[in-house]
């Protein structure tokens, strides 16, 4: 028997030693029907800390869902100390519609900390502010690039308290990007209410990948354990520490047409490289897409159909030296990962 208090959060009390699913009210819909945000609750036999994991803040960056589903099905969770919220998907209604917004066209991660009594965006940032992050001590929100994008995975804090980079180390993703905080964002909101939150990246809107998908629950799994939640046993050790960078650049179309694309996320490029050639449909003019700085490459369109000042290339300014032998044990470590079996995968 244990004397700890159950984890109160909405209208239910969850007993230490359990785990529910909770279904806060969101809103209801023109025709009646009722939309809620759904919490899975773990809560540990043992005093520990509160952490949050949330989901397709952004209704179409699916990967995060996929991950909660299979962090929720890991046997560490079995032996958790503290208390874990998982809400696989905060946009409901950017979910269902296969869009990075609301229905009101707003983009929530813009919306944050939201008014009880505002537009819908407002309304849910604020549901969101109130039973999850009010009770955290820290959040790991996870996102993917946008639609017809691809971001290799990587982590994002701002440059503010160092036991927030400790966790981000701790993490494992290939590289860590301090990045300013932006006005409405649930990072500024919830670090001006005293809880940090690690910002995973990773993947391409509507699509599933399983590099993104395994790094995303292994990092999620040693943030845990370095903050004691869990044992070490059944943790993935990253095989090397993560790569740092504190700028990025977009390398944009220097004109319209068709880009070929020599590069990809995950390479390392020298200010001047070749990164794409762009052509007119006619093949009559061409035009050289070449890195302006050297980094690595975290982030790409996909689209081979561009127009002139699109983003193409995102390049993270970070140390050449050890930066390719990291992320190529990273694709050995995820290739040879015994973290999940084929069943548990499917």
């Amino acid at each position: 028997m244990t004397n700890r208090p159950p984890f109160v959060i909405g209208s239910q009390r969850i007993p230490p030693g359990s785990r529910r699913t909770v279904d806060l009210p969101v809103s209801v819909l023109s025709d009646h029907t009722p939309v809620s945000m759904s919490v899975h609750v773990v809560h540990g036999r043992r005093e520990g800390p509160v952490l949050f994991v949330s989901a397709a803040v952004h209704g179409d960056e699916v990967i995060g869902v996929e991950i909660a589903r299979r962090l929720l099905r890991s046997p560490q969770l079995d032996r958790i100390s503290g208390t874990l919220m998982v809400i696989p998907i905060v946009n409901t209604f950017g979910f269902l519609n296969h869009s990075r917004y609301l229905p009101d066209r707003r983009d929530l991660n813009r919306s944050f900390p939201g008014s009880e009594t505002g537009s819908l965006a407002g309304r849910l940032a604020h549901l969101f502010m109130t039973e999850i992050v009010g009770r955290a001590d820290l959040g790991i929100d996870l996102h993917s690039a946008a639609i017809h994008r691809m971001n290799m995975p990587q982590i994002r804090v701002s440059p503010g308290k160092p036991e927030t980079l400790a966790h981000a180390e701790a993490f494992g993703a290939p590289v860590v990007i301090r990045s300013k905080l932006r006005d409405g964002s649930l990072r500024a909101a919830a670090q001006q209410a005293g809880v940090d939150i690690l910002l995973y990246e990773a993947g391409e809107g509507l699509r599933f990948d399983e590099m993104s998908a395994r790094a995303g629950v292994a990092g999620v799994l040693r943030v845990m354990h370095s903050l004691g939640m869990i044992p070490k046993r059944g943790v993935p050790i990253p095989s090397a520490a993560p790569l740092r960078a504190s700028k990025t650049e977009w390398e944009r179309a220097p004109a319209g047409g068709l880009m070929r694309a020599f590069k990809s996320c995950g390479e390392m490029v020298a200010e001047g490289d070749l990164l794409g050639i762009i052509s007119d449909p006619f093949g009559e003019a061409e035009a050289e897409l070449t890195a302006s700085s050297g980094g690595l490459i975290v982030g790409r369109t996909n689209l081979p159909i561009v127009n002139e000042g699109d983003a193409l290339f995102h390049i993270a300014d970070v140390e050449a030296e050890g930066a390719e032998r990291r992320i190529e044990s990273l694709s050995a470590q995820l290739d040879a990962a015994a973290l999940f079996d084929e069943d548990e995968i499917i």
